[in-house]
């Protein structure tokens, strides 16, 4: 069978949903160029604004955010593109007349009307296939570049500013993962007329603190600051907005946030994304991913029987109800097994601290006493080797739930 990985994104056609967001990969023309040559079917620029040199960058811009269990992501302290509007322009112009069916998209940021309205009708005059907008970053708002939260009033004025000189060309609109209502920001930016959003923008954070020198990081010369977060640990949260937004709202959906799998992107879709983002990913294993992430996803497709991405576009939002409306009264035991299991303890030791004491020890292993387990799952979340599952109680029997 046949599986077609092209989208529609807000109108534009893409050969797969893969797309580069805004980072330091795609403020660089030699690398676009070879995204594109490699398969990516766009590519979101480094943000710009009207005066780059107002911000002025320090080193080092990223650390990586890491915890026992591993890599989490990174935590970066870069704002806006370094090159001029004039480079950017120029860069849009060469993408376009090269790659003429690859969506490019400039991402721009400004403080007033005049500069929002500048910025979009010159991105559009250089061939922009669409224009993503950025109200809010998660750290440097003391430039006076945006606010440090994005907000439904500010969203939407600043949307009509933008598609009021945009014409045909698709307006998408960067969502923040601080925002305190999303749905009521992203609802003020359909009102004003974007075709769609992104969910969403790196969190604020900090990395962690040197027990040494007492530093937090990242150490720029002795002092340290917020920034924003991306990779891994921000999948959860994007994951839960992109949903929201999709059971809500008429709005095409550019799910980013985590996405360094094929099976990441699938996730997205199924909750209703209809393009994807990735930075983190790219930044750690290089362009050429996108061979794995096309190959993985058309591989689940041919064997879930989906001929196209509009049968896995929000197919799981049904599945997404209240916490009101999920079923009682249905009894689960855990069961553990004993070929995966290396008997390091954690089920135990977390049964007994947060469960129902229901894991004991028998001849070097543990055994779940199926009459005191009520199947809280806390034994499965903590197993580090995946070894334990949970089954539905059938009388006396056990019978997985999947």
């Amino acid at each position: 069978m046949s599986v077609d990985l092209a989208v529609d994104f807000c109108g534009f056609h893409l050969e797969n949903p893969f797309i580069l967001a805004p980072s330091p990969s795609t403020d660089q023309l030699d690398l676009l160029i070879k995204a594109f040559e490699a398969g990516w079917a766009g590519a979101v620029l480094k943000t710009v604004t009207v005066d780059s040199s107002i911000v002025s960058r320090v080193f080092p811009l990223v650390m990586r955010v890491e915890h026992v269990m591993g890599f989490m992501g990174i935590q970066n302290i870069d704002l806006v593109s370094e090159h001029s509007v004039e480079e950017i322009e120029q860069h849009v112009r060469f993408l376009k007349k090269r790659f003429p069916n690859k969506a490019v998209i400039p991402s721009i940021i400004a403080t007033n009307k005049d500069d929002w309205q500048m910025l979009a009708e010159r991105m559009v005059e250089a061939g922009a296939d669409l224009l993503e907008c950025s109200i809010s970053f998660p750290h440097g708002a003391e430039w006076g570049l945006c606010s440090p939260i994005q907000e439904p009033g500010g969203t939407e004025e600043i949307t009509r500013w933008v598609k009021e000189v945009t014409g045909k060309v698709p307006v998408v609109i960067k969502l923040s993962a601080q925002d305190s209502d999303i749905i009521a920001t992203a609802t003020a930016a359909e009102r004003s007329g974007a075709e769609g959003v992104c969910a969403l923008n790196t969190l604020k954070s900090i990395t962690g603190v040197n027990l040494d020198t007492l530093i937090p990081y990242p150490n720029v010369a002795g002092l340290s600051t917020y920034g924003g977060l991306s990779g891994p640990a921000l999948k959860p949260i994007a994951l839960r907005c992109t949903a929201e937004i999709a059971q809500k709202l008429n709005l095409d959906i550019a799910g980013s946030g985590g996405i360094t799998t094929w099976q990441d992107g699938a996730e997205f879709l199924l909750l209703g994304a209809s393009s994807l983002q990735l930075c983190t990913a790219v930044l750690r294993f290089g362009v050429g991913i996108i061979r794995e992430l096309s190959t993985g996803l058309q591989g689940w497709m041919e064997e879930k029987g989906f001929q196209n991405l509009k049968d896995v576009i929000g197919r799981s939002l049904p599945y997404l109800v209240g916490h009101s409306q999920l079923p009682r009264g249905i009894q689960l035991v855990s069961q553990i097994q004993p070929a995966a299991c290396d008997g390091c303890g954690t089920c135990y030791t977390v049964c007994r601290t947060g469960g129902h004491a229901a894991i004991h020890w028998r001849d070097g292993l543990p055994q779940v006493m199926v009459s005191q387990c009520t199947g809280c799952g806390l034994c499965q979340a903590m197993c580090p080797q995946q070894a334990i599952f949970l089954a539905r109680l059938m009388g006396e029997r056990a019978v997985l739930t999947g």
